[in-house]
């Protein structure tokens, strides 16, 4: 991000040209003669539109798109800072880098359980996945060659959807399908207004749980495109002195927000499946009490 402030304005990385030099060919081809006419006449006809006023043109150049490539390094680069971090574990002698994991990995374990319960930590790697990629793609903008991927709104939004189909995933698989959608007709009401009031709760409810993927996505990237865009307005300011020094001035702040954003949005993503995951204390209990309840009677025949 603060290369391409001192440049003046955002520019292609080396990385996604040469990518694109010797893949985006082929991928162009591809694209124009499939993917181009779905988008033409199956989806985008109706309002009058077509791929390339949505996407803009279609060039071997611009085939493969800088955020799918950064996205794509994202994700290595998740799992490169997990290995380096993680290295050899030491109970006796522990590393700072296992140090810092092991700081992080605490944080966000308490967090996950505070919010849904001890039973989440199954579902802790999902999480935790959520927030060291984020926090890697909001943070790779800071260096040269790169760009963080979540200042695009295709990338936000495809990780919102992946929350939104996990919680719902793991409603279903806990609940059953009738259950998890009856979380959303509200509380038990009398009869007449339940015949009243519960399907217009239904409807809100529903409609607020599929729009959640669109905020969880337009909020990270909202922000994170707002970051780059102060940092580039500032920087011209006084050109060229404040091009080089106002962004060390202020690096602190967009580490800030990257980390602030990640939080974020893994914190509403646990939220979201607090609402659906529920502990199974109350089925085991009444497990149990059947179980010693069989064990009496046998005892007492």
């Amino acid at each position: 991000m603060f290369l391409l402030a001192a440049e003046g304005g955002h520019h292609t990385p080396l990385i996604v040209e040469f990518i694109n030099h010797y893949l985006g060919e082929p991928v162009y081809r591809f694209q124009v003669a499939y993917t181009k006419p779905i988008w033409d006449n199956y989806i985008l006809k109706p309002f009058g539109t077509d791929a390339e006023a949505l996407f803009g043109p279609y060039t071997p150049e611009t085939a493969i798109p800088w955020y799918t490539i950064m996205f794509v390094i994202a994700c290595i680069l998740t799992v490169a800072v997990v290995s380096i971090l993680k290295g050899k574990l030491s109970e006796d002698d522990p590393k700072p880098g296992q140090l810092t994991l092991e700081a992080g990995f605490l944080a966000l374990k308490d967090m996950v359980v505070s919010v849904v319960g001890e039973h989440a930590f199954r579902y802790f790697p999902v999480i935790a996945t959520f927030a060291v990629l984020i926090l890697i793609s909001n943070l790779m903008g800071l260096f040269p060659l790169f760009m963080s991927p979540t200042a695009h709104i295709s990338v936000t939004v495809a990780l919102g959807i992946a929350s939104f189909v996990y919680y719902n995933y793991v409603g279903i698989k806990e609940n059953g399908l009738l259950s998890h959608l009856g979380h959303l007709t509200g509380p038990r009401l009398p009869l007449i207004l339940t015949l009243i009031i519960t399907p217009l709760i239904f409807a809100i409810e529903l409609f607020s749980n599929m729009i959640r993927p669109l905020t969880l996505g337009i909020r990270l990237f909202a922000n994170m495109f707002a970051d780059e865009q102060v940092a580039l307005i500032v920087s011209g300011l006084y050109a060229p002195a404040t091009q080089f020094l106002l962004p060390i001035v202020l690096l602190p702040l967009a580490i800030f927000v990257a980390v602030v954003q990640a939080f974020v949005f893994t914190l509403l993503s646990t939220i979201y499946l607090s609402e659906v995951s529920h502990a199974s204390h109350d089925h085991e209990h009444d497990h149990h009490d059947e179980h010693a309840g069989e064990t009496v009677v046998a005892q007492t025949i």
